[in-house]
């Protein structure tokens, strides 16, 4: 019986057997073209962007030092590491330290430097894992708190919790900055409410541990170390010098119990089919001139391989799927200014992602919306709503990253600040503002026109200083720095400084997907069951 049901089964069989595909194979389409390295606009884009980030690495190389060559000559006579050595020792051995907003209060106050906020935040490895970071440098003011340290310490809290990563304090600080007391002690997002994230923290079994690394100034009977150990049991450990606390810190990580429990489909990483390098030639400086997002996201995903998501509709918004170092992700990046059909792609897009669990790149070089009669006939105001929203309430991880222009509610609708994604970077050549330089001109020319058409003058060189149209003596362009904290990849490795932004790019990724934000993954689903909880 059986031997005649496998002949009756055969002419079947035949018909299943699978035969060559009509139209394609099952693997992924690759982006990207070889540019004309010799052509005068790649030369000259890679000119300028070579000239941006080798400004961004000196200011950088300067922020590392810290507060001023006496300064550190005083805080090491003392035996005390300086707040990056302190890091350094800490951290895994040839492990990597992602920082966080490096130039955090550049040139932000007037008559004083305060180089990196006075406080250096980050992510690194610590017996195996990964965790939050913040360390006092002793050698800005003593270590105390001015507004902008305020900010970037509650930043690094905000990432701790949302990601769920122990935080490690080593802790050399006078305290707030008596002078700027009014900006620092009194509202909300004060210098309480650090100890008030500690203990929401704590609560929800983030681990948190504090090296206070201090110097001592009062005797030792009135608050020194042996007595906290000994009588009132405020310390926990004992520690002979910095270098002792740090690796009792080593020590207790170790013991915390922390398990990671992998929940994403990794596949093997594989490199670009393009240089990084080639970025520089491709973005340049002029936010003029037009480039296609692909060739960009063509230099950072594995394989150079990108499943675009509705190609032929609304083609002025990019979106597709990659992997990053073998981990998936959404990618939503600017070719062009949206209109009524892109805003709907993206919002589309970002519910799949939602639902699939997929984190979200956004690759930011933005205008903003269109607008016009026609327009809005159309309905883009309803259409950029729903883009807008659908940002702020995906409920999975969305990472930033402002490539050229970011402009108006082109800002909110790929993820802006506001929009709270997790990470947020800038290139060099970025621009964040409400418009660009030229079109608030416009508008302003154009206001100052109309006022005095009604009052039946004439606009004049005076009329348009006054106003603030012009600069006195002088016709330059001036362009807002309207982002002051800049976040900012430290680099130390050679092959950083040889590639530049491009490739650090490329170990931003690597790092979030590979080694230090795994933590996002796990914890998702504990993470949305929390956020709706507390909703």
């Amino acid at each position: 019986m059986w031997a005649s049901l496998r002949l009756a089964l055969r002419p079947c069989a035949r018909a299943l057997v699978p035969g060559p595909r009509a139209y394609h194979g099952d693997s992924v389409a690759t982006l990207g073209t070889q540019p004309d390295s010799g052509s005068a606009i790649y030369q000259e884009n890679y000119e300028q962007m070579k000239v941006l980030v080798n400004q961004l690495h000196e200011r950088a190389q300067k922020i590392r030092l810290g507060g001023s060559e006496k300064a550190r000559e005083r805080h090491v006579s003392r035996g005390k590491l300086l707040a990056r050595e302190r890091v350094d020792s800490l951290i895994d051995p040839g492990s990597p330290f992602l920082e966080f907003s490096q130039f955090a209060g550049y040139q932000l106050y007037a008559n004083e430097e305060v180089p990196a906020g006075g406080i250096i935040t980050g992510i690194g490895r610590v017996s195996g894992v990964e965790c939050i970071i913040v360390a006092n440098d002793a050698t800005i003011k003593g270590g105390t708190y001015y507004p902008v340290t305020v900010k970037k310490h509650l930043r690094a809290q905000e990432i701790a919790m949302q990601n769920r990563l122990p935080c490690i304090y080593l802790v050399d600080s006078g305290g707030a900055n008596l002078p700027w007391q009014a900006e620092i002690f009194p509202d909300r997002d004060h210098f309480g409410r650090i100890f008030y994230n500690q203990a929401i923290m704590s609560s929800q079994n983030i681990a948190q541990v504090k090296a206070a690394t201090g110097e001592e100034v009062s005797a030792e009977d009135l608050g020194g170390a042996d007595l906290h150990c000994r009588k009132s049991g405020v310390s926990d450990y004992y520690a002979l010098d910095d270098t002792h606390a740090l690796h009792i810190t080593r020590k207790i990580v170790r013991n915390l119990n922390y398990q990671k429990k992998l929940d994403v489909s990794i596949e093997p990483s594989e490199d670009p089919l393009f240089p990084a390098d080639e970025l520089y030639g491709i973005v340049g400086t002029n936010l003029k001139r037009n480039f296609d997002i692909r060739e960009v996201i063509a230099r950072i995903v594995d394989g150079s391989r990108f499943n675009e998501f509705k190609a032929l509709y609304g083609d002025t918004l990019v979106t597709g799927f990659a992997r990053i170092f073998g981990y998936p992700v959404g990618i939503i990046g600017n070719n062009g200014v949206l209109f009524s059909e892109s805003a709907k792609k993206g919002a589309h897009f970002i519910q799949l992602c939602c639902q699939r669990n997929i984190p979200l790149l956004f690759l930011q070089n933005i205008t903003g919306f269109m607008v016009g009669r026609d327009y809005e006939a159309e309905g883009i105001a309803k259409d950029g709503a729903k883009m807008v929203a659908a940002v702020a309430c995906a409920n999975v991880p969305k990472i930033t990253v402002i490539i050229g222009g970011s402009y108006g509610a082109g800002n909110y609708g790929m993820c802006g600040r506001a929009y709270s994604p997790r990470f947020l970077y800038l290139w060099p050549n970025a621009r964040v503002s409400v418009m660009g330089g030229e079109q608030a001109a416009n508008v302003l020319a154009t206001v100052a026109k109309d006022q005095r058409a009604r009052e039946g003058k004439q606009v004049n060189a005076v009329f348009s200083v006054s106003l603030g149209l012009a600069e006195p003596g002088s016709s330059a362009p001036r362009t807002p720095q309207c982002s002051r904290i800049r976040a900012w990849l430290h680099l130390e490795d050679a092959d950083c400084q040889q590639f530049g932004l491009p490739y650090a790019l490329s170990l931003l990724l690597e790092l979030l997907y590979w080694r230090l934000l795994v933590v996002i993954f796990q914890n998702f689903q504990e993470n949305t069951r929390e956020t709706q909880t507390l909703v």
